[in-house]
């Protein structure tokens, strides 16, 4: 089996445009939650959301490429930018190697609704443009950037609910430990739009703190009621050891361990079995014991029962020996299909800049939150090894384990 490591990161998020702004974000606990006035007025319940800026793309990408692409493709591009960057990988080397993408996505609502539309409108299905086929499908991510940036290698995307960028990884270090490819870029993007949210809303799972924001994600905390949707694009190359070394690159971490699992239960709500089993997994195909981790990115979304549920799950699993814990979408909110993906990269630069991001507005814990040993302000700590989790509707579960390099 060969070893898997990460040799480069490109983020797109609500705390930041790139890895800079991110990590500073991370450090200060500095929220990217946001009050959309918009939101309101379609009649949402909840007008909170996550928002960064579209990209500015005319100029930067042939309109040809461009035209193929929703918003979170264009977020997806500019994180792999930043990720072929800092991991030293040109067009000549793309060209040259067979390199792959696996990308988390699990939606695109808003070029459905807009061909609808103008199919219901115009009645005449030539008015649809060109680009909405390729921007609706699920795919849409993986199938644009393959062809914007001449891969030769693995192309498919994941759907896993909000577990779907955890899972990319996951799969893209499986298929490099056993020799299938040397090197994938591996992440998840989340559209930020009213469409792709307006049905979450109407399950009453967003929190309608709307007075103060920047308080309204609150993982853990006694008074949470409910998330916040939010999203952008995460990147993260995924290469061989063999390979990085034989290229000089740099290597940020090593992926050692994948554990997943299904709950086999409720369609949203989760339980703590599963969960328990994914942490485990991923212990036993590191090699590893509990103790051996000291962080855990926590998925907690700050809903009630997803909460408790995951303490209960990571208490099981990690109670005797207690390692720090926060949940970073108390900054972000929950950035779906792509968190599993971007929460490795904001979990990785804690690690290489010893530090522990923040679990904001945890002021009470409740009787199974309690149980853990979050960390409520920044904590300047060593991190040998951390732990990713990510669950999604239908019961899917995925934990990645990452050790410094």
């Amino acid at each position: 089996m060969k070893r898997v490591v990460i040799t480069g990161m490109g983020i797109y998020s609500a705390i930041g445009k790139n890895l800079a702004e991110v990590k500073e974000s991370l450090y200060q606990g500095k929220s990217g939650i946001i009050l959309d006035p918009a939101r309101k007025e379609m009649g949402f319940r909840s007008a909170l959301t996550g928002m960064v800026e579209r990209p500015h793309l005319k100029g930067v990408l042939d309109r040809r490429m461009r035209v193929g692409l929703p918003v979170q493709g264009e977020y997806a591009y500019v994180a792999t930018l930043e990720a072929l960057q800092t991991a030293g990988i040109d067009q000549l080397f793309l060209d040259k190697h067979e390199v792959g993408i696996l990308y988390g996505n699990d939606s695109s609502a808003v070029p459905v609704v807009e061909s609808v539309d103008i199919l219901r409108n115009k009645k005449d299905t030539m008015m649809i443009g060109s680009g909405y086929i390729f921007q609706s499908m699920n795919s849409t991510v993986s199938m644009n950037l393959s062809v914007i940036f001449r891969l030769k290698g693995v192309n498919f995307t994941i759907s896993g609910a909000c577990a779907s960028g955890s899972h990319a990884l996951g799969v893209g270090y499986m298929m490099i430990r056993q020799g299938l490819q040397d090197i994938i870029i591996c992440g998840g993007a989340q559209e930020i739009n009213a469409e792709s949210t307006a049905s979450f809303d109407a399950l009453n799972a967003f929190s309608t703190r709307e007075a103060e924001p920047a308080k309204a994600s609150r993982p853990f905390d006694r008074d949470r009621d409910g998330l916040v949707p939010s999203g952008g694009a995460a990147s993260v190359i995924l290469e061989s050891y063999e390979s990085a070394m034989k290229r000089g690159a740099p290597i940020l971490g090593e992926l050692i361990g994948y554990g997943f699992s299904s709950n086999g239960e409720h369609i949203s709500l989760p339980n703590v079995e599963g969960p328990v089993r994914a942490m485990q997994n991923a212990l036993a195909d590191a090699g590893i014991r509990p103790e051996s981790i000291d962080y855990i990115n926590a998925h907690a979304t700050s809903t009630p029962a997803g909460d408790s549920n995951e303490a209960r799950s990571i208490d099981t699993v990690f109670g005797s020996c207690k390692p720090l814990v926060s949940s970073t979408k108390s900054m972000t909110g929950h950035e779906m299909w792509m968190g599993g993906a971007s929460e490795v990269i904001y979990s990785t630069l804690m690690m290489n800049h010893s530090f522990i991001a923040p679990n904001l507005n945890l002021e009470n814990t409740d009787e199974y939150t309690s149980l853990l040993n979050i960390a409520t302000r920044t904590e300047h700590r060593e991190i040998r090894s951390f732990l990713s989790n990510s669950f999604g509707f239908g019961g899917t579960n995925s934990s990645l384990i990452v050790r410094k390099a």
